[in-house]
């Protein structure tokens, strides 16, 4: 099964592809060296993503977005950055977890000032939900917003947040004695600072940041939906975060087996190439064939997306089983490689400390069986 010839998608999609796919030629790939010494993606980056129509596609064309509210366009996008290696250029999480809760909590005066830089590329995303001690545990944070009359006042602390650094607007989940609130927070606002850009194992180039809010005056007109309903929220969009996910790790899986069958076709051991070995032969099918299995079922579940039938045991099974193959992926990948798959100049040795976040993320795996042995009645 090659990543782009499969029946979920029309030929619309197979343009889409090929538009997306040069941008990552152009525009990615002879960059991703630098944002990984660098730590960050460029701004540049994301705005020419934004001229291009790749931003928020899906967002009403009155806000600035394209109107293809079909979650394969943005699988597309997912699989050509994995193709290409670049695993730190978040646009799926701007795109299919963030900016989908301004487009269906945000109120009308919200959106015509929200959205339309968000598909631009000017306003990159965020969310904040991740404190120092509450992760899975959501209803643990401790981060607070206070009723001033006209005016909200955050204080509290958020960690491990993607596109800390460069988020221009921040969806922080927050307390008040109605319950868990979700309020945006902008770019500049007095009392809003940002931690340094934490140095992680793998995803080099994607800038991850602690957030901090010292008694931050939020306009009351910054609150997301109703007050007090945040966590339902939360929940309502986990599913569709969660098959992200499960698409960002089959992406990487395809890669991962591309660049080691180019690897095992060209070695040579005992005066032949490695992959003539059984060893290797019966590893490489193994692979394969787990791959097809990990595709098929995700892309079913993007067909129930698109129909709005995607159910959170779905979700959480697809999050659970193809970031726990892309792990078992790489690490057969690297082995391959001999002493090169250690190195970093070899993109298989990127994606193995890549990868090692993915059954973390989104909600560990282990919160993902316990989802799936409640709906099975256990």
């Amino acid at each position: 099964m090659s990543i782009e010839n499969r029946t979920i998608f029309e030929e619309e999609h197979n343009v889409f592809r090929d538009s997306f796919r040069r941008f990552c030629d152009e525009e990615v790939a002879p960059y991703t060296e630098d944002w990984i010494d660098d730590g960050i993606v460029s701004r540049e980056a994301w705005l020419k993503a934004g001229e291009n129509g790749f931003l928020a596609p899906f967002v009403d064309e009155e806000y600035g977005g394209l109107g293809l509210r079909d979650f394969r366009y943005s699988l597309i996008m997912i699989e050509e950055l994995a193709m290409v290696g670049e695993s730190g250029f978040a646009v799926g999480l701007h795109n299919d977890v963030i900016a989908p809760y301004l487009d269906t909590y945000a109120n009308e005066e919200q959106k015509k000032r929200w959205l339309p830089k968000v598909c631009t590329g000017e306003a990159i995303l965020a969310i904040a939900m991740t404190e120092p001690d509450a992760g899975s545990d959501l209803q643990a944070i401790k981060t607070r917003i206070e009723d001033k009359g006209d005016h909200y006042l955050l204080n509290g602390s958020k960690v491990y947040i993607s596109n800390g650094i460069l988020a221009d607007l921040v969806i922080v989940a927050a307390k008040s004695d109605e319950g868990i609130n979700l309020i945006v927070v902008e770019r500049g606002m007095a009392g809003f600072t940002r931690g340094r850009n934490l140095k992680k194992m793998g995803l080099k180039s994607q800038d991850t940041a602690e957030l901090f809010f010292d008694n931050v005056k939020v306009p009351k007109e910054n609150l997301l939906g109703e007050l007090g309903q945040g966590f339902i929220y939360l929940m309502q969009k986990l599913a569709q975060e969660r098959l992200v996910t499960a698409a960002g790790a089959m992406g990487a899986c395809h890669f991962a087996f591309e660049e080691t069958m180019d690897f095992i076709k060209e070695r040579k051991a005992f005066g032949k190439p490695i992959g003539k070995f059984q060893n290797t032969r019966f590893k490489m099918a193994e692979m394969h064939t787990e791959i097809m299995i990990g595709q098929t079922f995700l892309d079913s579940l993007v067909v129930k997306l698109n129909a709005g039938d995607l159910s959170a045991d779905d979700a959480a099974a697809a999050k659970w089983w193809c970031t726990d193959l892309q792990n078992r992926v790489v690490d057969q990948c690297v082995q391959f490689h001999g002493g090169a798959g250690y190195m970093w100049e070899y993109p298989i040795a990127r994606a193995y400390v890549d990868a090692r976040i993915t059954p973390i993320f989104a909600g560990t795996n282990e919160i993902m069986k316990e989802i799936i042995g409640r709906g099975l009645g256990l």
